[in-house]
């Protein structure tokens, strides 16, 4: 007998959410699996960002349901979402320039020895923490504010796997890159979705799409219009969601017929 797939680690079902009179998001519905980077596109405005919050638990969404590994829960709070093992990278990244490395991960949760900061114990795992994934920060020590940018998403990212998730949201993490500092950052992620974590991508640049997920849903004034599979959609189909050259259901009929909806 064949064993039936796992659920998906988060799935969402007609979530709404509005701000005053605007509908930020109408009726989405989104699913990411363990081991799986789905990425977010459509223009500004679309509800990428807001659709990152609802699921942190930021912004509540207003209507809809979420179901956690198959079990219907709550996200309503942030503690609700990082209680499950959803962390959140926004693109502000929220890091405080004035600590080092070590201050950044483990502000809110230092580790004491004997009533004192064990700040042995807190660089050890820094420092393994951070040798684990492939962009270098050699200090570990140094303030955050002499830091890179894709030094200083490193460390962003790192604060939340110091946390264990299982997903992680990712908030336009390229978006102050250069091209050299953007392939190691790719190179990071493919190595956290091979560790086994689901991963939310959001991202309005096609190239980092088509080199690291694998699969992109596309929103358009906060609502779907379109899921694609990555490796099978042309990148003219994708765009033709974004811009609306094709409707939600047009689009997934078109990627059905290549084998590329999902």
């Amino acid at each position: 007998m064949t064993q039936a797939p796992a659920p998906p680690l988060l799935a969402l079902h007609g979530v709404v959410k509005s701000f005053g009179a605007v509908r930020a998001l109408t009726g989405v519905d989104l699913e990411v699996r363990a081991g799986e980077v789905v990425a977010v596109m459509g223009d500004s405005g679309a509800g990428k960002s807001t659709l990152v919050k609802v699921i942190a638990g930021v912004e509540p969404a207003d209507a809809g349901s979420f179901s956690w590994k198959g079990r219907r829960v709550q996200l309503a709070r942030p503690q609700h979402s990082q209680s499950l093992g959803v962390h959140a990278v926004y693109q502000d990244l929220s890091l405080c320039d004035n600590l080092d490395v070590v201050g950044n991960l483990f502000l809110g949760g230092e580790l004491k020895r004997f009533g004192f900061l064990d700040e042995t114990e807190m660089g050890r795992r820094t420092r393994a923490l951070l040798d684990s994934l492939p962009i270098d920060i050699p200090d570990a020590r140094v303030p955050v504010a002499a830091l890179s940018s894709d030094q200083r998403q490193i460390v962003a990212i790192a604060r939340a796997l110091l946390r264990e998730p299982e997903l992680l949201l990712l908030d336009e993490p390229t978006q102050a890159m250069s091209t050299r500092q953007t392939n190691k950052f790719l190179d990071t992620v493919e190595g956290l979705r091979d560790r086994g974590l689901g991963i939310l991508f959001i991202s309005h640049t096609m190239g980092d799409i088509k080199a690291v997920a694998d699969r992109v849903a596309v929103l358009r004034l906060g609502r779907n219009n379109g899921v694609f599979n990555v490796h099978t959609a042309s990148q003219e189909m994708i765009t033709s969601a974004i811009t609306g050259a094709t409707d939600h259901a047009v689009a997934h009929r078109a990627a059905e017929g290549r084998g590329g909806a999902s």
